[in-house]
Parts: structure tokens; sequence; C-alpha cells
């Protein structure tokens, strides 16, 4: 099923089937416990993250070829970090540029795949962790370089967790084996463009750490509340690594796609 959050045509926000066509057949009940179809449809006016995340965590340096442009050593089990929740961010939403990035460009782009939990997991092991999984998304794992390096005491929370840093959507794909579901999460083609470039393109399956392992890594002890996000790391080519270094400004356009998901849109403008 690809589930679509979304403000309708009378300004009321509702969950649907999403048809591609701008239209959705609207759901009736929570995201979290099977909503049921109704038969009616309603016109898509905006576009919101599939979900409002009970808790957003990350993984960094996941993906082999990633690890091997940034010249780091392979982590011996998953790198996590978080961002908050107000760094929720729509499709077709801007990402803004702080205004507190004065020391030259730095902010930069990560195409990830996006898991979200849709039932509480606490001490998961890694064969059960993906009956844990509702569904799948896009996600950017927008990043100032200067901030996370130097202006969090050794943290990336703070280059990481900005307003507008963690563009979320276009729809939730459901897990499962139907035709319009998601299987495998680790055979999935992904990439980022800037302004119709191609910046990064590779499948999940160079993950160094499965979805399963990251759920059960993340789940040791740990409660993983329904709507819990989960970003999975990027793939090679992000604007840091590269020579000359590519960062985002205003007036560029961003685009993460991921096969069977589809495409999360962005605009880039600077704070106001």
């Amino acid at each position: 099923m690809r589930i679509t959050r979304f403000i309708d045509e009378h300004s009321v926000t509702q969950l649907g089937i999403d048809h591609s066509n701008g239209t959705a057949e609207l759901l009736e009940g929570s995201i979290y416990d099977k909503p049921r179809p109704t038969g009616k449809i309603a016109r898509i006016v905006t576009r919101l993250a599939p979900v409002q995340p009970a808790n957003i965590f990350c993984i960094g340096l996941n993906y082999k070829e990633h690890a091997r442009e940034t010249g780091a050593a392979l982590p011996t089990q998953p790198v996590i970090f978080m961002k908050p929740t107000s760094a929720l961010n729509h499709p077709e939403a801007p990402i803004r540029i702080p205004a507190c990035c004065k020391n030259g460009p730095e902010v930069d782009f990560e195409c990830e795949l996006a898991v979200i939990i849709g039932k509480r997991a606490r001490n998961v092991s890694v064969e059960r962790a993906l009956d844990y999984v509702l569904g799948y998304t896009c996600a950017n794992d927008v990043s100032a370089r200067k901030w996370q390096k130097n202006g969090g005491g050794g943290q990336w929370i703070r280059g990481k967790g900005f307003d507008t840093f963690c563009p979320l959507g276009p729809v939730l794909v459901t897990a499962g084996t139907g035709d319009d579901e998601i299987s495998d999460p680790q055979n999935l083609r992904i990439s980022t463009k800037v302004n119709n470039v191609v910046m990064q393109d590779l499948s999940t399956s160079d993950m160094i750490f499965t979805v399963a392992q990251v759920i059960a890594f993340l789940s040791m002890d740990t409660t993983l509340e329904p709507g819990t996000v989960i970003l999975t790391g990027t793939p090679q080519g992000v604007g840091f690594a590269r020579t000359p270094p590519v960062f985002l400004q205003p007036g560029d356009d961003v685009v993460v796609e991921i096969e069977r998901i589809g495409q999360l849109k962005n605009p880039v403008t600077a704070d106001v």
C-alpha cells in the first residue's frame, strides 16, 4: 500500500492511498492499526511527511562505498545519532540554509532509506526485526558540515538538527509481499540529484548493517515506539567528499529517489 498524508481542498489533514494522479482514496483509522479504505476520493493539495515522528534515529557511515570515499574504517557496530523531531520537513517544502551558517557554504545532501516502526519494539531479534516495520519512505539527512564537525562538542546533532533538515516522503510504502509493498529493504536503488545532476546512485545492498540489524541494535533495552523513524545511512557521492566540494545553495533543487517509493523533491532557500 502506498500511503500519503496530505492536506485536502478543505484544508483538512487526511490519510489516503496514493493514486499517483494528484488524488487519494481516504483511509480511516490509525496508520498504525490497519487503516481501512473508505472509497472516498480527495484531491491532494499539499503533501506532508507520511508520519509525524515519535523519534528520529539516524545511522552514520552505513554504506561501504561512503566509508571508502571518506577514508573511514568500517564501523564494528552501528554509529547512532538523532535528529530532533522539529527538523521534520515535507515534500516540496524548502530546505532552509540556516542564517548561522555564516562561514561559507556547508549544507550537504544525503539520500537515505527511512524505516517507520509500526508497533512497539524492544529487545527484538534480527530474525524478527522486520516484523515491526510499518513501511519505508525517502529521507534526506541534510547536514551542515562545519556545525557537525565543530559546533557540537563532538556530537553530530547540532549540524544535523536545524529546522527543515529532515525531509521525508513522498509516500510511505508498506512492508509486505504485495505488488505495492516492499519485502526486501536491502535491494532498492537509491539516488540524489541536485539541479538534475546525479550526485549519489547506489543500492541499499551496500549497507554495512542491514535494516534488520539496525532495528535489533536500537531496540536493545530501548523501546522503539510506533512512529519511530530510522534513517539508515547514505551512499557515496555526498557533497563534502567531492573535489571540489559541492554544497547546497539557495535556488537549488534536490531530488532523493528510491526504487518502489518515488521521488522526494525539495527546493533550497535562505532562512529569513
